[in-house]
């Protein structure tokens, strides 16, 4: 079983959801986390001051899915996320060695 973790931007979680269920995944957790990467944030202007906003707004999408399956996920994550413009996220992929659903107790990818 794999894990992936997606940073996208906020306004491309609907996408995301839609198009993960296309092909078959629906579970999934969503956490607003806020970070930055290359563009170390930006400057803005609020009532005449400007103040850098280092960690920009992010959502992360967390999937655990067979591990036949995570070519297909990833690409379709980068295809409904992608806009082409500085920020548009990452994704991480690692391996996860057990899963238990807690209320029937099955084990590995039966419990995802």
């Amino acid at each position: 079983m794999k894990k992936i973790e997606a940073i996208i931007k906020p306004f491309k979680l609907e996408e995301v959801k839609d198009a993960l269920g296309e092909i078959g995944i629906e579970g999934m957790t969503v956490s607003e986390v806020k970070g930055f990467g290359r563009q170390k944030g930006h400057t803005e202007i609020y009532r005449g001051s400007e103040y850098t906003v280092d960690f920009l707004p992010k959502i992360k999408v967390e999937v655990v899915i067979g591990d036949e399956n995570v070519e297909q996920a990833v690409a379709t994550i980068v295809k409904a996320a992608k806009t082409g413009k500085i920020g548009d996220g990452k994704i991480f992929v690692s391996t996860v060695d057990e899963a238990v659903r807690i209320r029937t107790e099955e084990k590995g990818p039966a419990a995802v």
